[in-house]
C-alpha cells in the first residue's frame, strides 16, 4: 500500500477560507492561488512544508488524512511494524514514560514498535563519510523531504548537489524488512507532513496529530495501557537529529566556519536564501545542512503545544537519559551490522517554476495597481508576496489578484466613497427636482382651474370700470374711485394671465439664435438704475444655440430684473456670464445684493412664492422660467448668501442648457 502522490498533500476548505493571505506570506513557494478572494493551495508546486496548516487560524487549510490506511493495515494479516520518530517526547509531553507510549502504539495493533533514532545513527554514519571525503563535491543535505522538493521544483539544475542518501524514516523501514521480511508493512509516525509522499518504500506515514485521533478511536489512554520497550536495534546518540543541528551533533561535528566546513540553516526563509547563495556560488568550501522547519521539533504534524525551547529541553533530557541506559556493546552490533546497509537514492529534476514575465508586463500590472513609480512600490508585504513586483509576477501567471494590495484597495475603496457621495449628491438633487416637478405639476392644475373661473367675470368687470370712468364726468373722488377699480382689475387680469403661462405646457419653438447677442438684447429691453452697472463677459467659441426665443427671453429678463431690484439702496452690480463646452451653454448671473436667506432657498421656485412687498410681485416669475428651463432639458441652480457676517452678500444662479436640440 504505497503513499499517495506527493500533489495530494495539502487542500484547501473553502468555507473556512477568509480574506487574509496569511498562507501567501507564509507559504515558501507561493503555491497558493487567489480566486475570488479565497487561497486555494497548487498541489503541483506544494512541498509539503505544512506552514498554511499551521498558519491559518480558520483551519481552512488541511493535510492529507491517512488514519483510514493505517487502519487497513492494521487489519490486515501481515506483520505490522511501526516506525517512531526520535521526536516524540517533543509532542507526547502529557506522557511521563516513554514506554508508555510504546505500549499504547502496540495496543493499536502493531507487532513491533522500532525506534527511527537508529536509522538516524545510519544515516548520520553515511553523511560523516561524505563530510570526510574531500574529494567529494559540497552537498545539499536531503534527509529534509520539503528541501529536497524546493531543490527539485525550483532549483532543478542544483539536483546534482543533493545528497544521494535516504532519510532515517527510510533508513528505518530498510532495517525493518531486513529483520521482518519484505512483505512487512511499515508505518511511519512523526511530525512531518511532506514525509507522505516522500518514498514509496513506506506503506503509511502518519503524523503526531494522526496518531493522537487513532489513540481516541480505539480508547487508548496511558491509564488503561501498560509500558512497553522498543523493538531492536536501538537508536543511538542520533536521537538529538529533530532539532537544529542534530544530526551534526550525532557526528561531533560543528557548524563552526573555524573547525568544519558546514553550514547550517532552517526556517522557511534561511533555507531558501542559503540555497540561493549556494547556486550563485556552487565553489563554495561549505557543505549545506538544511531543514524547511526551525527543526522537526517544529513540524506541522505536532500538536500546537509547547515552546521550540520547552520542545527542544525535553528532546535534549530524553537523549541524556537514553544514552545513559543504552548499552552500548549492543548498539555497536546492530551498527557494525547495518552501518554498511544500502542508503542510496538518486534525486531527478522536476522544474516547476512558471516563466518569468517581460519587464513590460510587469510594468503594465504595477500600473493597472497605481504604481507608477519606484516611490508607490511600498513593498509592505500586506498581499503576502515579498515585493510588489513579485506581486505583480503572480498576477500575470495568475496566482494573485489586484485587489490583494492593500494600499491600491484602501485608494479604490476611498474612490469608491467619494463616487458614492457625488452619486447621492445628485439623487439628492434628482430627488429634490423631482418634487419641485410635482409641486409644480399640482400647482399647475391649480392655477389653470383658478385662471379659468376668474377671467371671464375679471374681463367684465375690467371692461365695464373703464366704459364708466369714460363716461362719468361729475364727481372726482367717483372718478378716482372707477380708476382704481380699473387699474385693480387689470392687475388682476395680469396675474391671472401668468397664471395660465404658468399652467400652460406650451411648446417650444426652436430657432437657432446668436445667444452673445442675445444676452445683450435682454439687458437693453430692461430699465437699469443709475446706480446699478451691468458687466456682460462671454467666453463661448460657437456662440450659436438652439432655444425658443420668445419663451428664453422672459427666462433672461427675469432674472436680470430680479438681481436688479435686490440691490442695495446704494446700488451694486449684476456680472452675466457665457460660457460653454462643445454640448451645453452655461449662464452665470452673479449679484451683490441682499441675497435670499438659508430657509427661503427651498421655496425659491414654489408658484406664489415671493419676499417682495405687496403689489410688487406676484411670485410667479421663478416658477415659470424654472418650467421653461426644463423643457429645454436644462438645470438651474442657486446660491445665495444673505449674512454680511458669513462674506460678501449677493445671489448667483447658473443655468446650464443643451446647446442643440434633441
Amino acid at each position: 500500500m504505497p503513499t499517495r502522490v506527493h500533489s495530494d498533500l495539502v487542500f484547501t476548505v473553502k468555507d473556512r477560507c477568509r480574506v487574509c493571505y496569511t498562507c501567501v506570506r507564509e507559504c515558501p513557494v507561493k503555491a497558493i492561488k487567489i480566486i475570488n478572494g479565497q487561497a486555494e493551495v497548487i498541489s503541483s508546486r506544494c512541498i509539503g512544508c505544512g506552514n498554511c496548516t499551521r498558519v491559518c487560524s480558520q483551519n481552512a487549510k488541511i493535510f492529507l488524512d491517512t488514519t483510514e490506511d493505517a487502519r487497513e493495515v492494521l487489519a490486515g494479516d501481515a506483520i505490522k511494524v511501526a516506525c517512531l520518530a526520535p521526536s516524540f517526547p517533543a509532542e507526547f509531553d502529557d506522557i511521563d514514560d516513554y514506554r508508555i507510549l510504546v505500549g499504547m502504539i502496540r495496543k493499536l495493533g502493531f507487532d513491533h514498535v522500532m525506534e527511527v533514532a537508529f536509522g538516524a545513527d545510519l544515516v548520520a554514519y553515511d553523511y560523516e563519510k561524505r563530510l570526510d571525503d574531500h574529494d567529494q563535491r559540497y552537498k545539499i543535505s536531503s534527509d529534509c523531504p520539503a528541501v529536497a522538493y524546493y531543490v527539485k521544483h525550483y532549483y532543478p539544475d542544483m539536483v546534482p548537489y543533493l545528497a544521494p542518501a535516504v532519510s532515517p524514516m527510510v533508513a528505518t523501514v530498510r532495517v525493518a524488512r531486513d529483520i521482518y521480511g519484505a512483505q512487512c508493512k511499515t508505518v511511519f509516525i512523526g511530525p512531518c507532513i511532506a514525509k507522505k509522499s516522500e518514498s514509496h518504500e513506506v506503506d503509511v506515514v502518519l503524523t503526531y496529530i494522526e496518531l493522537r485521533k487513532l489513540f481516541a478511536a480505539f480508547d487508548i489512554t496511558p491509564g488503561n495501557t501498560g509500558p512497553s520497550d522498543f523493538d531492536g536495534p536501538l537508536g543511538g546518540k542520533a536521537a538529538i537529529f529533530p532539532v537544529t543541528r542534530g544530526k551534526l551533533h550525532s557526528m561531533n561535528k560543528s557548524d563552526d566556519i573555524s573547525e568544519e566546513n558546514i553550514f547550517v540553516a532552517s526556517g522557511k526563509e534561511n533555507f531558501r536564501e542559503a540555497i540561493k547563495e549556494f547556486k550563485e556560488n556552487p565553489l563554495t568550501s561549505q557543505h549545506l545542512e538544511l531543514l524547511c522547519c526551525e527543526g522537526c521539533i517544529m513540524g506541522p504534524g505536532m500538536s500546537k503545544r509547547g515552546s521550540h525551547f520547552s520542545k527542544t529541553a525535553r528532546i535534549r533530557n530524553y537523549v541524556t537519559e537514553k544514552l545513559e541506559r543504552l548499552d552500548q556493546a549492543k548498539w555497536e552490533k546492530d551498527f557494525n551490522h547495518y552501518k554498511n546497509l544500502d542508503l542510496s537514492r538518486v534525486f531527478t529534476p522536476d522544474d516547476r517554476r512558471n516563466p518569468h514575465p517581460s519587464d513590460e508586463e510587469i510594468e503594465k500590472v504595477l500600473r493597472q495597481m497605481g504604481k507608477f513609480s519606484p516611490e508607490d512600490q511600498l513593498n509592505c508585504g500586506a498581499c503576502g508576496y515579498d515585493s510588489c513586483s513579485e506581486h505583480a509576477m503572480a498576477i500575470i501567471t495568475g496566482l494573485a489578484e489586484t485587489e490583494m494590495c492593500l494600499p491600491f484597495t484602501i485608494s479604490k475603496l476611498h474612490k469608491s466613497i467619494t463616487d458614492l457621495n457625488i452619486t447621492n449628491e445628485k439623487l439628492a438633487s434628482a430627488q429634490q427636482s423631482l418634487i419641485q416637478s410635482e409641486k409644480l405639476a399640482t400647482m399647475g392644475q391649480l392655477s389653470a382651474g383658478i385662471a379659468h373661473e376668474l377671467n371671464n367675470p375679471l374681463g367684465i368687470i375690467t371692461m365695464y370700470s373703464n366704459i364708466l370712468l369714460d363716461e362719468h364726468h361729475g364727481d372726482e373722488q367717483i372718478k378716482k374711485d372707477l380708476k382704481l377699480i380699473a387699474e385693480q382689475a387689470e392687475r388682476c387680469k395680469k396675474i391671472v394671465g401668468g397664471l395660465l403661462n404658468f399652467a400652460r405646457k406650451n411648446q417650444l419653438n426652436y430657432a437657432t439664435v446668436n445667444i452673445e447677442e442675445f444676452v445683450k438684447q435682454s439687458i437693453n429691453s430692461i430699465i437699469i438704475p443709475g446706480n446699478v452697472s451691468v458687466s456682460y463677459k462671454s467666453e463661448l467659441s460657437d456662440k450659436t444655440i438652439d432655444i425658443d426665443a420668445d419663451q428664453w427671453m422672459q427666462v433672461l429678463t427675469n432674472i436680470e430684473k430680479n438681481a436688479i431690484e435686490a440691490m442695495p439702496p446704494d446700488g451694486g452690480i449684476l456680472n452675466i456670464i457665457l460660457q460653454g463646452t462643445e454640448d451645453d451653454v452655461i449662464f452665470s448671473f452673479d449679484d451683490n445684493g441682499a441675497g435670499i436667506s438659508p430657509e427661503n432657498l427651498d421655496k425659491l421656485f414654489t408658484p406664489f412664492f415671493t419676499t417682495k412687498p405687496i403689489g410688487k410681485g406676484t411670485g410667479l416669475g421663478l416658477s415659470l422660467i424654472y418650467g421653461i428651463i426644463k423643457m429645454h432639458r436644462g438645470h438651474i441652480s442657486v446660491n445665495s448668501n444673505s449674512d454680511p457676517e458669513k462674506g460678501p452678500t449677493g445671489t448667483s444662479f447658473k443655468i446650464q442648457i443643451p446647446r442643440r436640440k434633441v
